[in-house]
């Protein structure tokens, strides 16, 4: 398949990115993370580490453990909004390595960064909500998640069961997904980039990692069956949380859904305009809510600047909030995640409709 092509590029964009330019001038700061950031990082990792330790070798009482697996689902989740995702998107440190390292904090809970990378950073980004290109939109035949794909009858209730999914989605990423783009070498129709031997080394050093660390030693430390009811908490967990926030930012009432052209294979707007039409924000006054997802709270600013960290979000806010006014542009956000939360169920009661 071949990708699309955006509009030229008019003044939105380079004013903005001048005024952005300016603020981090002005302020005196490198647009990558600080020592708040660094400080969350090794809290949430020690944290990850002590509950892992606690549960796995010193075999707490089972209702202790079921709930330490919970909290383990949700310190991951934790670690992959404000440690993964800024270091996937060299955004963590000024540092290669370091942004490489934090990374990988996906590789060690299962995931793939090379198989991340190549469905996140370079696709999603670039084209989001894009129908048959952008693969997070790609929940078939379970989920109608855009206007264009097809309706099943099943998808008349999506907005009732779409919860049971989400809390499958890390089971299915860490044990399907991954493998399935890997052998298939495309994610949806999109090719990938052709792994390096350093890349296959990566990836299939880490699956049998993961598997040593979160399958193997725990049936080991306490039995099949005790693994089996905590290994699904802790995922469930984790899926939940990492599919909620992802699809409060696109799939909710007021985004936009695209189709390239048939003949052109064209997007009407420029990348900029795209992006802002696509995404949505909510809950950007909770303090609580920010630290937790990683400002992922902050989508549009986070998908016109994937690689300026999370922790200058809020600033950017209003130079793009103030930049929307004057080009009489339509600024998606939602005052907290409740309201989020409701949009995004109406949005999956009306497709499963219509």
């Amino acid at each position: 398949m071949q990708a699309p092509k955006f509009a030229a590029s008019r003044s939105f964009h380079q004013e903005l990115k001048r005024r952005t330019n300016a603020y981090f001038a002005e302020a005196g700061t490198a647009p990558t993370g600080n020592k708040s950031l660094y400080f969350k990082a090794i809290l949430l990792t020690a944290s990850f580490v002590a509950v892992y330790l606690h549960i796995v070798f010193l075999t707490p009482p089972a209702w202790v453990a079921v709930l330490e697996c919970a909290l383990l689902g949700g310190i991951g989740a934790a670690i992959g909004f404000n440690v993964m995702h800024d270091g996937a998107h060299g955004s963590f440190s000024k540092s290669k390595w370091l942004n490489q390292f934090a990374a990988f904090t996906l590789n060690v809970m299962g995931g793939s960064s090379f198989m991340w990378n190549a469905k996140h950073n370079l696709i999603h980004h670039m084209y989001t909500n894009v129908e048959g290109v952008d693969d997070d939109l790609n929940a078939q035949p379970w989920l109608r998640l855009s206007p264009d794909q097809p309706r099943r009858m099943l998808h008349r209730f999506q907005h009732l069961y779409f919860w049971f999914f989400y809390a499958l989605l890390f089971i299915a990423w860490i044990f399907y997904m991954d493998y399935q783009k890997y052998f298939q070498r495309k994610i949806g129709e999109m090719p990938i980039k052709k792994m390096t031997a350093t890349d296959e080394g990566v990836f299939w050093g880490f699956k049998v990692l993961h598997l040593g660390l979160f399958v193997a030693l725990p049936i080991y430390m306490v039995g099949f069956l005790p693994w089996l009811i905590g290994f699904v908490v802790f995922a469930c967990v984790a899926g939940f949380s990492l599919s909620i926030v992802f699809q409060l930012a696109h799939t909710v009432e007021h985004t936009s859904f695209v189709v390239p052209h048939a003949t052109t294979n064209k997007i009407e707007d420029e990348w900029a305009i795209h992006q802002i039409k696509t995404t949505a924000n909510f809950a950007t006054d909770s303090k609580i809510i920010s630290w937790l997802v990683g400002g992922l709270n902050f989508q549009v600013e986070h998908h016109l600047f994937p690689t300026i960290s999370h922790v200058h979000y809020p600033a950017l806010n209003k130079i793009l909030r103030q930049m929307c006014l004057e080009f009489g542009i339509e600024y998606n956000e939602y005052p907290n995640m409740r309201y989020a939360v409701a949009s995004h169920v109406a949005h999956l009661r009306q497709l499963g409709r219509r």
